[in-house]
């Protein structure tokens, strides 16, 4: 695995410098304009090129050295942010010349996971699957962790473009190090017609790929249902928790529960996961539905950091787990195509989060309102006032969690996906005359 380590520190690097560019460029925008709206153009910016890249994205993974999409992508994503901190450096900050700017790295950035996730497939045997992927959620944790602290520091001492060129400097490192690396070329295999199609035939087949593959279609809705659940959580929590706590206190918390993920990935990196993955994918994707429900129950900040810690701990079982049953079932050499679909169903966030507040701000903070129609049933509970309203979504959020879990436990293929389809070849049994 030292290849694997080696690529999975620069990655670690680079991410944490591009949460150093989105906090500096946000905080900048939203004390410049006053405009959360501004701020969110720039957020979507950032998100959606990857998602509606998708359809190309994936095959042109499968047909291009893996290592050198990567680079690719890496190089690309630092001309944005150095684009980025050009308009910065003249002064020209304009909300629409930095989205632009933002999009255009994005777009490479898109080419990243897909390459990344099948790069860890030909140099990782199938047994150390889980533990690379709970590296990659500890890579995840210990970046959210580090850049918020490290960038508000930055930020008070030196220009945004300056943190800006930070973060350039650490995709040129990624690259480098992916320059010291050799990434075997995934053997042709039966799954993978010899025929060269358009971008969009080679994406459908992709689709189709996973259509004749009910256990993988199944995990493909599973995480499509968490996705849409977690783009509420994501919108939700701020409200939440500051209709009963200062700003300070919410940043606290929110740095004391995310440790949970920090601490989930290490334990997961360490362990490995269970023997049939997908148990620990729906075992802890239950236990997280409870501590998302504990955290709606009463307006407490205590009860909310521990549901929150519980919550992320939760979450580098699911996401590690899910993704080495991805890894070892799908042929390597459409690996591409595939888990740029996967990236693509992740749209099921954003709709979530259009969907959020108008939810919360006319229909439940309304019903537990002081007086509202379920101020003397439910809200003898859980409460009544600002932010309780709020709670019984989290609530009914947590209870939705549940559900979807026992839902994909009762469908036979997505319990036996494991059973039903075989181990595909992984780095183990490589040889160099398959590279």
């Amino acid at each position: 695995m030292h290849a694997f380590i080696l690529i999975w520190f620069g990655q670690l690097v680079s991410l944490i410098g591009s949460g150093l560019t989105g906090f500096a460029v946000g905080v900048t925008i939203l004390q410049a304009s006053g405009s959360v709206t501004q701020y969110g153009f720039v957020v979507l910016a950032t998100m959606l090129p990857a998602i509606l890249l998708a359809p190309f994205v994936g095959p042109l993974v499968d047909r291009w050295d893996r290592r050198r999409v990567m680079i690719l992508s890496d190089t690309g994503a630092g001309l944005g942010s150095l684009a980025i901190a050009a308009l910065f450096f003249f002064g020209y900050v304009r909300v629409w010349a930095i989205c632009l700017a933002a999009a255009v790295g994005s777009s490479f950035s898109a080419f990243q996971w897909p390459a990344y996730a099948a790069a860890t497939t030909m140099l990782v045997p199938k047994e150390h699957l889980g533990r690379a992927n709970g590296m990659v959620q500890l890579a995840q944790a210990l970046g959210q962790l580090v850049y918020p602290a490290l960038a508000g520091f930055l930020v008070a001492r030196i220009a945004v473009w300056g943190v800006i060129m930070i973060d350039f400097a650490t995709f040129l490192f990624a690259a480098l190090t992916l320059l010291c690396v050799r990434i075997p070329n995934p053997p042709r295999s039966t799954e993978n017609p010899q025929e060269a199609g358009s971008l969009w035939r080679e994406f459908v087949y992709g689709l189709r790929y996973l259509a004749v593959r009910r256990g993988l279609l199944g995990m493909m809705g599973l995480f499509v249902a968490l996705n849409f659940l977690m783009g509420f959580i994501n919108m939700l929590v701020a409200p939440l928790v500051l209709a009963f706590a200062s700003p300070q206190v919410l940043g606290t918390m929110m740095t004391v529960a995310g440790s949970g993920m920090l601490v989930g990935g290490l334990v997961m990196s360490i362990w490995g996961g269970p023997r049939r993955r997908i148990y620990g994918v729906l075992g802890f994707l239950a236990l997280s539905g409870v501590f998302i429900a504990l955290g709606g129950v009463r307006p407490s900040v205590y009860l909310a950091t521990c549901a929150g810690f519980g919550f992320f701990f939760c979450v580098p079982f699911v996401m590690a787990a899910g993704q080495a049953i991805w890894q070892s079932k799908v042929a390597p050499d459409v690996q591409g195509r595939v888990f740029a679909t996967q990236r693509m169903m992740a749209i099921a966030g954003p709709v979530s989060m259009l969907l959020a507040g108008p939810l919360a701000d006319h229909v439940f903070e309304p019903l537990l309102a002081v007086g509202g129609p379920l101020a003397g049933s439910i809200g003898r509970v859980i409460g009544v006032g600002k932010g309780r309203g709020v709670g019984l979504m989290f609530i009914l959020l947590g209870l939705l969690t549940i559900l979807t879990t026992v839902a994909g436990y009762l469908y036979p293929h997505l319990r036996r996906v494991e059973v039903e389809l075989p181990d595909i070849c992984t780095a183990e049994a490589l040889t160099p005359g398959n590279s």
